[in-house]
């Protein structure tokens, strides 16, 4: 049996591919389930991580169980496996091992050195533990993988080269805003979830100085339980939990945004943001300024015949608002505001690309003289500049102007995606999430403590592959020594046959001499078979001492099986072959 390692990452899929392809815990039950059923694999394990998903398994055959991986892949994933191949990567034997022990090292992460991968490698494994999908290597592989991931950062100073995705997003938030310390003093924040990365979340804020922290989750008493956590953190932030109910009125009150949760679906719209955005007003303006200046805003000339075609004058009021801060035009039909980038005072066919000759004056009184028809096709105009938008490229942070002022900052650490990618257009709101972080990312300097890390990959690599190779013979050494123990026995009691007047001390003095010839003749031999085995290239003498001795394969197959079960009695003798071959001394008769 070999180790296979089939999967896709931010480094070989776009953001786009890996949301569809987000496992959830369901998904990742049956997939495994469904992976150790398959006849290429004994057993298996699945990491999903907002950054990456693979499926570990036990096979013995490569081709085979790397089409069997990937099917299973496409199937539990829902993306079609056409779609999917382009993307996949795969890794066998060592280069598998290494591929593990990178990820627990952090040097396969988004943000280089960042530890938290070892939490989530600690629940793969417990998962195929729980699910006994996990047999003696996977247990074996992941176990050594912790504690290479540990080793490395104990060692070496690989922490000062990354850092969690949290804190890396909330930099990518202030950048070009001073120092995230300095950013967060007095800012009011909403977490939404209270899994293990909002928790982080909600740690880091009140870490950095926020004044407040609301969670948000669908389970109340698991954000009652952060909250609770936060208050006796000693940081002085005040917190509270709200359902999920209770987020859109939050928004409104909110500076900055952490969402990551296990959602299949959007958690904020564009029309989320775009109401909290237009309620709570432009960037440094309370809720309740805003709210008096659309009372106060003049009624433009028209409204009224406006509104009987179809227009909200508070939905304009509310819009002409949001745009005025920012010098844009209000999109009534559509809910959103586009950039008005035409020749000062206009805008219109050949200037922005919009079909319809719209006046330049911000507000309610742009829409003035407009009839209904001319709005809808502005409103078709916008929505496809929209979607234009979201299908071209973008580096970094989203927002509008990196030098504005922004209302509302929203961190996006989910897969698939907690918030609606279009936010980025509305003003005063600045995004980042976890496409944005990998473009940040790329161009972050690498530590020199990375190859450091690389050298403890290289070596433990090595040492596992060593171990892995000189356990697959011991069944084999186990067996002879059953075998030769089964001979002496044989013989001592023909002996006693022949001679019946031997007394007991003389014949254990007998049994313990004939003992000690076998010994001494296999010492050698097996001492040096497990030395050649734990080399590269040394399975084959494993073969070659069964073809030597005849040993038989189903007495060698019953001893793996029972040792990688754990039984006491396999343990044991196995135990006792290595501690002989180990303490036993030819020269020296005991």
């Amino acid at each position: 049996m070999s180790l296979l390692v089939v999967g896709l990452s931010h480094r070989s899929a776009p953001v786009s591919v890996l949301e569809r392809a987000a496992l959830s815990a369901d998904a990742k039950v049956k997939l495994l389930h469904d992976t150790v059923a398959a006849e290429p694999a004994a057993e298996a394990a699945v990491l999903a991580t907002c950054n990456r998903i693979e499926l570990y398994a036990d096979v013995d055959k490569f081709h085979a169980g790397v089409a069997e991986l990937s099917t299973l892949l496409a199937q539990h994933s829902g993306v079609a496996l056409e779609e999917l191949t382009p993307y996949l990567y795969v890794h066998y034997e060592d280069r598998a091992v290494h591929h593990l022990f990178s990820v627990a090292c952090g040097l396969d992460s988004m943000v280089v050195g960042e530890g938290q991968i070892l939490g989530q490698i600690k629940d793969t494994l417990a998962l195929g533990q729980d699910l006994h999908t996990a047999g003696r290597l996977i247990n074996d592989l992941f176990q050594q993988a912790l504690r290479v991931g540990k080793r490395a950062h104990s060692e070496t100073g690989i922490d000062r080269a990354g850092q969690s995705l949290v804190t890396f997003g909330l930099e990518q938030l202030t950048a070009g805003r001073g120092t995230v310390e300095a950013w967060a003093a007095g800012k009011r924040a909403l977490v939404i979830g209270a899994g293990s990365m909002s928790s982080l979340a909600a740690a880091t804020l009140a870490r950095v100085g926020v004044a407040e922290i609301v969670v948000a989750n669908r389970t109340a008493e698991r954000a009652e339980r952060l909250v609770e956590i936060l208050v006796a953190s000693g940081t002085g932030v005040a917190a509270r939990a709200v359902p999920m109910a209770g987020v859109t009125a939050e928004l409104t009150r909110a500076d900055v945004v952490v969402s990551c949760t296990g959602a299949t679906g959007l958690v904020l719209t564009g029309d989320d943001i775009a109401t909290a955005v237009a309620d709570g007003g432009p960037a440094g303006v309370l809720p309740e300024q805003a709210a008096q200046a659309r009372a106060q805003a003049p009624a433009a000339p028209g409204t009224a015949e406006r509104a009987v075609a179809g227009l909200d004058p508070d939905v304009v009021a509310r819009l002409a608002a949001v745009a005025a801060a920012g010098g844009r035009l209000a999109d009534a039909g559509s809910a959103r505001t586009i950039p008005a980038t035409g020749t000062p005072g206009t805008t219109g066919p050949g200037a922005d690309g919009c079909p319809v000759d719209v006046p330049a004056p911000a507000g309610r009184a742009a829409l003035t003289g407009v009839d209904a028809n001319a709005l809808e096709l502005h409103g078709t105009w916008a929505d496809q500049g929209e979607a234009a938008a979201q299908r071209q490229p973008r580096r970094g942070t989203r927002s509008h102007a990196d030098g504005a002022p922004v209302r509302l900052a929203l961190l996006d650490l989910a897969m698939p995606r907690d918030i609606d990618a279009a936010v980025h257009r509305i003003p005063g709101v600045r995004l980042v999430d976890i496409e944005s972080l990998a473009e940040a990312a790329a161009d972050a300097p690498m530590a020199a403590d990375v190859d450091a890390v690389r050298g403890i990959v290289a070596d433990e690599v090595a040492a596992f592959g060593a171990a892995q190779r000189a356990a697959h013979i011991t069944p084999t050494v186990v067996a002879l020594r059953a075998m030769a123990a089964e001979v002496v026995a044989m013989e001592v009691a023909r002996l006693d046959g022949r001679l019946p007047e031997l007394d007991a001390r003389q014949r254990a003095e007998v049994t313990q001499t004939v003992r000690r010839v076998v010994d001494k003749l296999l010492h050698a031999p097996t001492v040096r078979v497990k030395q050649l085995a734990s080399e590269p290239g040394g399975a084959g003498y494993a073969e070659a001492l069964r073809e030597l001795f005849d040993l038989d394969p189903q007495t060698v197959v019953s001893v793996s099986r029972a040792d990688a079960a754990g039984t006491p009695g396999a343990t044991a003798a196995a135990g006792a072959a290595g501690t002989a071959d180990q303490n036993h001394d030819p020269g020296r008769a005991s």
